[in-house]
């Protein structure tokens, strides 16, 4: 008698618990204008530990810059938990300057279509040879200063290893390709993507309304794929204008169409990464939210909304991060 009462039970149970028709649509939709993020970064499957160890070093060492006071690490640390940011509006060269645009994330910045916010660099080797040069930021003179200040350290060693069928290792490129090797390993773990796969339980229900509400609305129409942007240029202004003397992509495509026009940055997570905007005028994420619906989409977004995106974005955070 026990075992009839209880199956029924049991049954109305599993009807309760599971996941609703909703979420599951939900799901699909999402997988499908976002879908999650790789495994390993384009070419990451042929990086050797010890190239991935010199690119470590490489990353974090101060004497890559002109008075040794600067890393990679100084603008895009990923140390203590932090988002490959520096968290200013603009970074701090070696001598005490500031730049003209916000320090992008390194993390995931392998999936992205190129390097910095007018995609001067095609990879990420590309990106890793210019802050070491830029006169602004780390203030080597040339790739043969650099080279010989390597000369004199325990790095020798190092690149033999890791470059060990080549004749002449120690050299600016292969400098590069070794950054670039530990960059690749900065991939995140968030729980969207954990939902994406079939656990939805990963994200609250007030989670999977922001997902709704940023579809809904028209985020993703900029922010797809899985890094959620990164992966296309836009105007900035597109429906309104958006004030800056920055001239954006067209400084290096010259094409006049291209005026303003910016890589659409990732939003995974995209909550330890402020300030916002390629300015870093941007203090809070809301402000980022609501100014975004206004100069890209045209839409006077509802605090509401906007509380409700803000919130879906907790869930793009780097589980190890949190």
């Amino acid at each position: 008698m026990k075992k009839i009462i209880l199956l029924p039970m049991i049954l109305m149970f599993a009807v309760v618990c599971g996941p609703s028709k909703q979420s599951l649509e939900l799901q699909k939709k999402a997988n499908a204008a976002i879908g999650t993020l790789p495994d390993k970064m384009p070419g990451g499957e042929k990086d050797s530990a010890e190239l991935v160890s010199l690119g470590e070093k490489l990353y974090f060492d101060n004497r890559l810059s002109v008075n040794d006071s600067q890393s990679c690490n100084s603008c895009h640390n990923v140390k203590d938990k932090k988002g490959g940011v520096d968290n200013k509006p603009t970074s701090t060269g070696a001598f005490g300057k500031n730049g003209d645009r916000n320090s992008p994330t390194v993390l995931n910045a392998g999936f992205h279509i190129a390097q910095f916010w007018d995609g001067r660099a095609a990879t990420l080797a590309d990106q890793a040879k210019g802050p070491i040069l830029n006169p602004g930021e780390m203030a080597m003179p040339s790739e043969k200063a650099v080279l010989e200040k390597l000369a004199k350290t325990e790095y020798p060693a190092l690149f033999a290893k890791a470059f060990p069928n080549e004749k002449e290792n120690l050299t600016y490129d292969n400098l590069a390709k070794a950054i670039a090797a530990f960059e690749r390993t900065l991939k995140t773990s968030d729980r969207l993507d954990d939902w994406l796969k079939g656990d939805l339980k990963a994200l609250t229900p007030a989670e999977e309304k922001g997902l709704s509400t940023f579809i809904e609305v028209g985020c993703v129409g900029c922010h797809y794929g899985a890094t959620l942007g990164g992966t296309s240029y836009r105007k900035l202004g597109e429906r309104n204008a958006y004030k800056t003397e920055d001239l954006g992509r067209f400084n290096v495509t010259k094409n006049e169409a291209e005026k303003f026009f910016f890589k659409v940055p990732s939003l995974r997570n995209i909550l330890l990464t402020d300030p916002y905007f390629h300015d870093g005028s941007i203090a809070t994420i809301e402000d980022a939210v609501k100014k975004m619906g206004f100069h890209q989409l045209n839409k006077e977004l509802t605090d509401e909304e906007v509380k409700s995106i803000v919130t879906f974005f907790g869930a793009l955070t780097d589980k190890a991060r949190k």
